[in-house]
C-alpha cells in the first residue's frame, strides 16, 4: 500500500468512537496521512464538534453512548449535509448497512476495519486538492 496516495494534510477527520482502543487504531492509521484528527467520545459530542469544526469527513461509530451514531448522523446532516459520514460498526448485521445509509451515512465499514480498506474508502471522499 503506497501511503503517498493518501496525503490529506489539508483535511480534518472527525472520529466518533467511544472505545479508546478503536480510536487509537484509527488514529494510528490516519496519522500517516497527515490529516488533522478530532475525537468525539459519544454521539452528542460528535454533533457538537461537527458543527464547530466542519470536518472534511466523519468516521461514525454506530453504537455509542448519549446519542447513537445513527441519530448523530441525522442531526449532523440537518446542518452539514455536505460532510461525508462513514458508518463503522462491530455489529455487522445484514440491515446495519441499510439503516446507516438511510440515516444519511455516505458509506459503511464493518469492524474489524482493515487499514487498506479504510484508506481506500476515505480516499473516495477526500480527493487530494
Amino acid at each position: 500500500m503506497n501511503l503517498d496516495n493518501f496525503k490529506w494534510n489539508n483535511k480534518t477527520i472527525l472520529i466518533a468512537e467511544d472505545e479508546d482502543s478503536n480510536f487509537r487504531f484509527l488514529e494510528m492509521v490516519l496519522n500517516k496521512t497527515k490529516a488533522t484528527i478530532i475525537w468525539a467520545k459519544d454521539g452528542e459530542e460528535a454533533v457538537n464538534l461537527a458543527i464547530e469544526h466542519s470536518p472534511d469527513l466523519i468516521l461514525m461509530d454506530i453504537k455509542m453512548p448519549v446519542l447513537d451514531g445513527l441519530e448523530a448522523t441525522r442531526k449532523i446532516k440537518e446542518t452539514h449535509p455536505e460532510i461525508p459520514i462513514i458508518a463503522q460498526t462491530a455489529f455487522a448485521m445484514e440491515n446495519d448497512e441499510r439503516m446507516s445509509l438511510e440515516a444519511g451515512c455516505n458509506s459503511y465499514l464493518s469492524k474489524p476495519i482493515k487499514p487498506a480498506i479504510l484508506l481506500e474508502v476515505l480516499s473516495t471522499f477526500l480527493m487530494n486538492d
